[in-house]
């Protein structure tokens, strides 16, 4: 097993509140600071990484999202909503700039005002392949040195923490 890493700053205000509030439980500092700190780490590394290949993270979801969704790669704006957890107007906004960017397309599945919907276009499928790939790979380095045990342990507590807040079941991207 290795060694424990140094003391951090989450141990330092930890131990600070300790000695300024005797008796306030404490510990939530070391496990939720490090956490923020963690995903302010992630999220910029997944920003830049993105301004890089000209993609933003709200659009990265909009294309993951259909893409996840299989053949034929399309899904309603109420069901990119739902699947994103965003609101309808956000996710019209999220549309325009793809259609726009020649990424989706607005399509019909059937008839009428329900029937409109949001299909992912071979040129959105193909940069989102790309996207993807160099996303997942700079992610991987991010957590590269952690042994794949370690990895397996830490995706199981936060698994276990996350079931217990009780909130929505997330599927989306995080950072929008």
């Amino acid at each position: 097993m290795a060694a424990d890493p140094p003391r951090d700053g989450a141990d330092v205000i930890q131990d600070a509140w300790r000695r300024e509030l005797p008796g306030v439980p404490v510990e939530s500092i070391g496990v939720i600071t490090r956490i923020w700190w963690a995903a302010k780490v992630f999220g910029d590394e997944r920003r830049r990484l993105l301004a890089n290949l000209g993609i933003d993270v709200a659009v990265l979801d909009l294309l993951s999202t259909l893409r996840r969704a299989g053949t034929p790669y399309r899904m309603s704006p109420s069901e990119l909503a739902d699947a994103c957890m965003v609101t309808r107007g956000a996710i019209t906004q999220r549309v325009e700039r793809a259609v726009r960017a020649g990424l989706v397309e607005r399509t019909t599945a059937g008839s009428g005002y329900h029937a409109r919907a949001v299909t992912l276009t071979d040129v959105g499928n193909a940069l989102l392949d790309r996207v993807v790939a160099d996303l997942l790979a700079a992610e991987d380095r991010l957590i590269g040195h952690l042994a794949p045990e370690r990895r397996d342990q830490l995706a199981g507590l936060l698994r276990e923490l996350l079931a217990g807040l009780g909130g929505p079941s997330l599927t989306g991207q995080v950072g929008d």
